[in-house]
């Protein structure tokens, strides 16, 4: 399908539209067949600097192997991606926490609990969100910090921020800084507009950056924020890698009273 793409301005694309949604290896068995598989990088982000997002957890298979995102909300329990945990266990799930560098620091606090929301559905990633109880209480620190859990319905126009790990460049190796990087978030009528034949629900939130910036697998259950607030957790990219068009995020306000029911 052919269709004219304007995102806020920024850039007006034609083209066709092909829907990708990128995991590492250990989620890949999860995914549903209208998805392609693509590259693994987060392209235009900026290193960070050590404290500078303190939620950010590192969710990693047994071999120590990075699968996905997630973030801190107290000295329990990590928010993810349903998506990434699905077919997960807590023997054979790590959490670590405090980490700039995914080869080197931080503190695995291990697993002993996975809760996928009960409501998630793969096909339309509706509902895509987990919650992962840590077996000890997690030390919090200048390094180690939670989020709140964002109470706010967020429309579009707001600056918002998203920090995870990927590679710089669709040919390189998952790069081993933490990168973030801005973003804006629309209006899901809009975001719908944006990518057609597949469905923008009200649990969703949508947010976009420039042209040639964008990520991808590995960055799956990190948090879309503002300030100190989680705003969204991220679910899916269409069109490939840094494509330019909307980053799709599991919406936290929309799912606070279902995190809440069972962290608190």
């Amino acid at each position: 399908m052919f269709r004219q793409i304007c995102l806020i301005g920024l850039f007006c694309v034609i083209g066709v539209i092909s829907r990708s949604l990128e995991v590492e290896d250990d989620v890949q068995k999860n995914v549903p067949s209208w998805v392609e598989d693509s590259q693994n990088f987060m392209i235009g982000g900026q290193a960070a600097f050590a404290g500078q997002f303190p939620h950010v957890a590192s969710v990693r298979n047994t071999a120590n192997v990075h699968v996905c995102g997630g973030f801190i909300i107290n000295n329990r329990w990590v928010v993810s991606s349903a998506l990434c945990t699905v077919n997960r266990t807590p023997d054979d799930t790590w959490i670590i926490v405090g980490a700039l560098q995914l080869s080197n620091g931080g503190t695995n606090v291990f697993t002993s609990n996975i809760i996928n929301h009960p409501d998630y559905i793969n096909i339309g990633m509706m509902n895509d969100i987990s919650l992962l109880q840590t077996r000890d209480s997690i030390t919090f620190s200048n390094l180690v910090q939670p989020l709140e859990l964002g109470s706010t319905f967020i429309g579009s126009g707001y600056q918002a921020t998203f920090a995870a790990w990927g590679a710089t460049a669709s040919t390189g190796p998952l790069i081993s800084i933490l990168q973030w990087q801005p973003m804006m978030t629309i209006g899901n009528q809009e975001c719908e507009w944006q990518m057609p034949s597949m469905p923008i629900f009200n649990n969703n939130i949508c947010a976009i950056t420039h042209v040639g910036r964008g990520m991808c697998r590995g960055n799956l259950g990190s948090a879309l924020i503002i300030g100190n607030n989680a705003i969204g957790t991220y679910s899916w990219s269409p069109g490939g890698c840094a494509s330019g068009f909307p980053e799709v995020f599991s919406r936290i306000s929309s799912h606070r009273e279902w995190i809440l029911s069972h962290t608190c």
